[in-house]
Parts: C-alpha cells; structure tokens; sequence
C-alpha cells in the first residue's frame, strides 16, 4: 500500500473511532438527562441547538448549493424517521445500560440487509442471509425473551434499530445531486421542525444546571456524525465501517464509570455474535460490489 494511501486510511479509521466515541459521550449524557426530561424534549433540544453548527458544517464542506434541497418531502421522511429512532433510543437509556442498549443497537446492519432484499428486491447471496439469523441468535441471547432477565424496554433498541435501518435505506430517494453534508443538515433541521409541534405537549421546565448538559449532547452528537461522516472520505467503508462497533468499549466503560453498569457474560456474548454477523455482512457487501 503507497504511504499516502496508508496515511489516508489511518485518519480514516482515526475518524471513525473518535466520532465514534464523541457518540457514545452523547448517548451518555442523554442517559443523564432522561432522568429529569422525556427522551422527545433531548432531541428536541439536540436538534435545535445543532442547528446552527449543522447549517455552518454543510456550508463549508459543501458550499452554498449544500443549503439547498432538490426532493425536500424525502428529507421530511427521514426527518420523522430519526425522530422516531432517537426518541426510542433515549427513552430506552432510561431504562437499560448503556452498553446493553448500545449492544442491540448493532443489529442496524442486519436489518438493513433483510430490508434490502424484502422491499428493494435487492440480491442478496445465503451467506448474508446466514450472518443475519445468526446476528439474531446473538440478539435472542442478550435479551433473552421468556426468562426473569427478560425486559420489555429490551425491545427499544431493536425498534430503533429498524428505524435507523429504515432511515439508511431512505438515502435513496434523496437526489442524487445532494450531498452527505445536505443530508445531515436537513435530517437535524426537520428533526427539530417536526418535533416542536409536538414537544410543547411533554416540555418540562429547563433547570439552570442542565443548560451546559444539553449542549453537550448537541455539541457531541453534532461532531460525532461529523467525523464519522469525514471518515468516509479517507478510507474504504469496509475498513472504517466496523469500527462503528469500537462503541460497545465505550459504552462499556462510561456505563461502569458513570453508573457502576457491568453487563453479564451473556449480553456480551450476544453483542459479540451481532458484531461478528454485522462486520460478516460489511465485508460480503464489499466482495458484492467489486
């Protein structure tokens, strides 16, 4: 490999596992958060705050045709989409640990590969199909339905999952004249547009304290798409992609340092097999398209 490339792909993967971690630091702030304000009200005030940074980041990195939309009710589908997957997300966090919640969050990929092939009628070979029932053999072990560790709000993070797969498959009825900085601009604008006809119904009063918490969250959320984002830029998705999955260390650590939260041997088994399956289907679809 040429020293340039080589360069190239280590910022890459730098990237990827900085925004990575900047996302896993959001998350746990919306977990602290989730104990005084409903999970709509933390996205609510993500988005809005994001705003302008997202309005800033799209303007530079794509100039001024990167303001503008050329399908907007596309956007306003992926706008509902990520309120609906945030909204699950965080009202789980209240609930589960956040390496337990994190872990099942994994399971995108799978549904993104199931999706692919039963709405867009995509090929999809049964080794795919192979890692994606064994990715839910590894989900069926974490949460372990039908025993006393069973939670209900275990399927949070699936749902969210499935949203969030939904949202990435969505990408393609954007034009395709629209940039990657076009749709993160417009996914937190009609996040925050969406929800504030519906947040003043759940608004509980800010606490002074609180301010620089849900800053935080923007701040973190925003610079962690970005650089995951950017990441894609240096390096190939099959080397920067799988290490989305270096989360399940951060959530792990945060979760014992913040809430005194171990997950036991099973949940991490299971998160190990979806990772597996997951980073399995990353590179089948690498093979597919070369």
């Amino acid at each position: 490999m040429p020293a340039k490339l080589r360069n190239q792909t280590t910022v890459g993967i730098a990237l990827m596992c900085t925004g990575v971690a900047c996302l896993c630091v959001n998350d746990a702030l919306a977990k602290t958060l989730t104990a005084n304000y409903p999970a709509l009200q933390i996205q609510f005030m993500r988005n809005i705050i994001a705003l302008p940074f997202a309005i800033l980041i799209a303007f530079k990195m794509g100039g001024a045709q990167a303001l503008r939309s050329h399908r907007p009710l596309a956007h306003l589908l992926r706008g509902t989409l990520w309120i609906g997957a945030t909204v699950m997300f965080f009202t789980s966090l209240k609930f589960l640990g956040l390496a337990e919640a994190t872990a099942l969050i994994f399971v995108a990929p799978l549904f993104i590969t199931a999706l692919s092939a039963l709405i867009l009628r995509e090929h999809v070979g049964w080794r795919r199909w192979l890692a994606v029932i064994v990715g839910f053999i590894g989900v069926l072990m974490a949460i372990r339905p039908g025993t006393a560790a069973f939670q209900t709000v275990s399927l949070l993070p699936l749902a969210t999952a499935f949203v969030y797969a939904l949202l990435m498959l969505s990408a393609r009825w954007v034009d395709a004249r629209e940039s990657v900085w076009t749709l993160l601009l417009y996914m937190t604008a009609t996040g925050a547009l969406l929800s504030i006809f519906i947040v003043p119904f759940v608004w509980v009063p800010l606490r002074t304290e609180d301010l620089g918490l849900f800053a935080a969250v923007a701040i973190f959320g925003t610079a962690g798409m970005t650089m995951m984002t950017q990441a894609f830029r240096f390096a190939p998705p099959v080397v920067v992609a799988p290490m989305d999955y270096t989360a399940i260390i951060w959530a792990t650590a945060l979760g014992w340092i913040i809430w005194n939260e171990i997950p036991d041997a099973l949940t991490f088994l299971g998160a190990g097999i979806i990772i597996a399956s997951g980073v399995f289907i990353i590179w089948r679809e690498h093979r597919a398209g070369n």
